[in-house]
């Protein structure tokens, strides 16, 4: 009589006890550890308590800001259409960038190390920047860092973030922009298209006093850059006049400095050459941060997750 095989898939393997993980035995290799772990959280609360009344408050100052002009107000836009590719060849810019563009660029260069730095040098806000630690609310003032700034001689002290320059020790400019481009927010919105720029600083006064600059200084800057390509391409298309004969082309020339002249009265016209100003800043009353209910919640999680941790591998090892 022959015997019949049993097919190996009709066997189940069943986990050793050895693998099974006994959750009342798990609950009570915690509840051994509690004191570990009460103790631990009270020193991470602490911890955190006192790390989160150390950080100064900062006040955030915003204002609300719109493109200047359109694309469509733009009387370079006509003539850009027609003598672009002639303007191209002879290296004029007709200033067909529309408003909304100005815009653009302005944003990105407000982030860039050279418009900061300028920015920093022709307002004298290199104590503001780097030196300040702190503001005090009763007496209304800057608590400067005297390790960086000394109060009583009015000068930098040297030490690793200060450069030499002449007799005298200033910081580098690459640890000022370091330190204003995390205060500077510049952001727009899809839909609507506005501009909100924004700035974060101890001082709920030199907050606003930044964001009035800043608006200031890029509508400057923007205006006077387009004022020296027109100077340029002007100056430019009179050479290219006294080069030509051909009438056809000296008509063309002479409506191209017009145009140019034109770029140059607009560039006069207004102090709000790129943005214009829908809300002006303010002065915060209240802080923007720190969060400190948000750095304490915090450090009393990551105590509990590391001591929980500590005691679930003193039970895995021992078993």
């Amino acid at each position: 009589m022959q015997k019949k095989e049993i097919p190996s898939s009709t066997f189940q393997s069943f986990p050793s006890q050895e693998d099974e993980i006994d959750l009342i035995e798990l609950g009570g290799a915690i509840w051994e550890g509690k004191w570990l772990i009460i103790c631990t959280i009270f020193i991470f609360a602490l911890s955190s308590v006192y790390y989160a009344l150390s950080i100064p408050d900062e006040y955030k100052s915003t204002a609300l800001l719109a493109p200047a002009s359109s694309s469509s107000s733009n009387p370079m836009a006509g003539l850009a259409g027609q003598f672009g590719g002639l303007a191209s060849l002879a290296g004029v810019n007709l200033g067909g960038v529309s408003g909304g563009d100005k815009a653009t660029i302005a944003i990105e260069l407000m982030h860039t190390w050279g418009f900061l730095e300028t920015f920093i040098e022709s307002n004298q806000l290199e104590v503001e920047v780097l030196a300040v630690k702190g503001w005090d609310k009763v007496n209304k003032e800057l608590i400067i860092n005297e390790a960086l700034y000394s109060s009583k001689t009015d000068s930098w002290v040297t030490d690793s973030v200060a450069s030499l320059e002449g007799t005298s020790f200033i910081p580098s400019s690459w640890a000022l922009f370091n330190q204003i481009k995390n205060r500077i927010t510049v952001s727009r919105d899809k839909k609507t298209g506005l501009i909100s720029l924004s700035v974060e600083h101890f001082s709920p006064a030199i907050a606003k006093k930044w964001v009035d600059l800043l608006i200031v200084a890029i509508n400057k800057h923007m205006q006077l850059q387009d004022r020296l390509d027109a100077l340029n391409s002007i100056e430019y298309l009179k050479e290219q006049i006294n080069k030509t004969d051909i009438a056809e082309m000296r008509t063309i020339f002479y409506q191209l400095i017009e145009e140019q002249t034109k770029t140059l009265m607009l560039a006069e016209i207004s102090d709000e050459y790129v943005f214009k100003t829908l809300s002006s800043s303010k002065v915060a009353e209240q802080k923007s941060k720190p969060k400190r209910a948000l750095v304490v919640f915090l450090g009393v999680l990551l105590g509990g997750m590391l001591s929980l941790s500590v005691v679930l591998f003193r039970y895995f090892i021992k078993k």
